[in-house]
């Protein structure tokens, strides 16, 4: 029997590849493509073009970005909204996730009691859908039937409480605020998980050379965790750049008072939907998601290829 030519032979292993590649990723690249990959791209698409009143399109390239950027009736919600987006975004960074890390911490003592209870405790509000959240401190921070106020009178703080809800000046950190507290969970969780993989040589080496769980935590455990903080950072980042529902939830469409809560989700469902105040523009709508996109994108890049190369060195 004549042995199979050797080019037979060298392109079988590849086929039978290529076949099991299919098999396994097909579907799932497809659907990634049908949900995803195509929407985004329908949706750059629909932000090149522009629509008439009679409901015909024609295409005007990079023009509605122009005017998102530059326009006077457009520019400044966006950037207001823009603005406001980053301030929603540091209080987070800047509140939430070294919270999460002081809980993390805590979490990760040897010798700490009922540790399940507190970890189900954290993270519970995590799993309450955003509606009821919202609609739970609104009720809260009422000044008319809220306990906040008697809360704070109770302690002798009462001169402290305002309708911060109500006030432009403290509206949008109130909202950063209540979504740290519902979602601290998720950055105390990650890293306690980190913290859980360190080896104990290292922790019971350092505590015979006479250090303190502090110091432990601060100069052994915390750089050993930092990659898990940087992408905790990172998943901070890309999920108050899509923010939308707890403002829309408490503050509506509008975001009031008089814009002071508007991002950019907020702005682009205004945009594109329309409101009492303006008509749906879906193009305009389009161009603020496909900014959005480039944002986020912008952010996980720095992140991917300067950001996480550093730390994953510094930490190893």
């Amino acid at each position: 029997m004549p042995a199979p030519a050797p080019q037979i032979v060298a392109t079988m292993p590849r086929v039978r590849l290529m076949g099991l590649m299919l098999l396994f990723l097909g579907p799932a690249v497809a659907i990634y493509t049908a949900i995803s990959i195509y929407p985004l791209l329908a949706t750059m698409q629909l932000a090149t073009y522009r629509t008439t009143p009679t409901g015909a399109s024609y295409f005007v390239g990079l023009a509605n970005f122009a005017t998102l950027l530059t326009d006077a009736v457009w520019s400044q919600p966006f950037w207001n909204a823009a603005w406001n987006n980053l301030k929603f975004f540091l209080v987070h960074m800047l509140v939430q996730n070294p919270i999460g890390i002081a809980l993390a911490g805590l979490l990760s003592l040897p010798n700490l009691r009922l540790r399940g209870v507190y970890r189900t405790v954290i993270f519970l509000p995590t799993m309450l859908s955003v509606v009821i959240v919202g609609f739970a401190w609104n009720l809260i921070l009422s000044p008319l039937w809220g306990i906040a106020e008697g809360a704070l009178k109770s302690v002798g703080l009462g001169s402290l409480f305002a309708p911060w809800l109500g006030l432009p000046s403290t509206a949008l950190v109130t909202l950063a605020l209540i979504s740290v507290w519902q979602f601290v969970g998720i950055p105390m969780m990650l890293i306690y998980a980190a913290l859980l993989n360190i080896p104990d040589e290292l922790v019971d080496a350092a505590r015979v050379d006479g250090l303190g769980h502090f110091r432990i935590f601060w100069h052994i455990k915390l750089p050993l965790v930092a990659p898990t903080i940087g992408l905790v950072s990172i998943l901070t980042f890309v999920a108050n750049f899509n923010a939308f529902d707890l403002i829309y939830a408490v503050k509506g469409a509008l975001a009031g008072p008089n814009f002071a809560s508007d991002i950019l989700g907020t702005f682009f469902y205004r945009a594109f939907f329309g409101n009492q105040l303006q008509l749906g523009d879906p193009n305009m709508g389009a161009a603020i998601a496909t900014v959005m996109f480039f944002i986020i994108l912008a952010g996980v890049c720095v992140y991917l290829f300067a950001v996480q190369r550093r730390i994953t060195r510094y930490a190893f």
